[in-house]
């Protein structure tokens, strides 16, 4: 019988500094051949999720599209390990489309750093002390003052992340919404995040920042003694991911959602 007609023809494989990341990512060169990822058809990450958020935002350029293989700790973004029969998976996976959120920090000491987020911007007191933040939406004040150890601006795809560990909803990637849930809300007590469109400017603006000073990170970059944080999505980028069938990104936040 003849091998079936594939439409992926050329794969880079990257992965993760782990030990069993790296070997796994040796036997699928071996056995599949690799090429340059400015060659590629597709990009295989190999690790966990923190692997496959570097390798969605090292693709912000070309816009490749991304298949993760799970050697890490979670694997929610991630497809089961499983080193046979790899191109037809490939040429079977179904892709998942997300855009990132843009951070724009603004440093204590003067400057702006911009970097971009696939999960989720979050802000951390660095000190004993509650940080104290105003929040604003498309310009509008929202929230004169909240006491809280931070705050999270999450996309649907990093809604089941750090986001649902502070108690925030899960979104469905298809809900053109984002979630924006404080961490560990002192005042106002019954406050609990809010549910904000997907094309909402958020402000989030640090109060006595010289006695509570606040770090801001996009996904895992951080920015430290911030006095404001601008976020929003960025609608002209839109980033890859392919899933095996049956298991794409939405059904997975699905799944999540009766976990018990």
């Amino acid at each position: 019988m003849p091998e079936p007609s594939t439409s992926i023809t050329a794969i880079a494989v990257t992965a993760s500094a782990r030990p069993d990341a790296q070997a796994a990512a040796r036997e699928l060169r071996s056995r599949y051949g690799a090429v340059p990822e400015a060659d590629a058809d597709v990009v295989v990450a190999v690790g966990g999720d923190g692997h496959m958020l570097d390798v969605l935002r090292s693709r912000l350029g070309d816009r490749k599209p991304v298949y993760g293989l799970n050697r890490g700790t979670v694997g929610f973004l991630m497809n089961d390990w499983a080193p046979d029969g790899l191109i037809e998976r490939l040429d079977r996976s179904e892709p998942v489309f997300i855009k990132p959120l843009r951070m724009r920090a603004h440093r204590a000491g003067g400057g702006v750093e911009d970097l971009l987020a696939i999960n989720e911007v979050s802000l951390l007191r660095q000190s004993a002390q509650t940080a104290r933040l105003r929040i604003l939406v498309d310009g509008r004040e929202r929230l004169a003052e909240l006491h809280c150890d931070g705050a999270i601006v999450a996309t649907p795809a990093g809604s089941t992340a750090y986001n649902f560990s502070a108690h925030g909803p899960i979104l469905p990637l298809g809900a053109n919404l984002l979630a924006l849930t404080p961490l560990s809300p002192f005042r106002p007590r019954r406050w609990r995040g809010a549910l904000l469109p997907n094309r909402a400017h958020v402000r989030i603006e640090i109060l006595d920042h010289e006695r509570r000073p606040v770090a801001a990170s996009a996904d895992a970059q951080e920015v430290r003694d911030v006095v404001a944080v601008d976020v929003e999505e960025d609608q002209s980028r839109k980033l890859t991911m392919l899933f095996d069938e049956g298991r794409a990104l939405d059904e997975r936040i699905l799944v999540e959602q009766f976990a018990v």
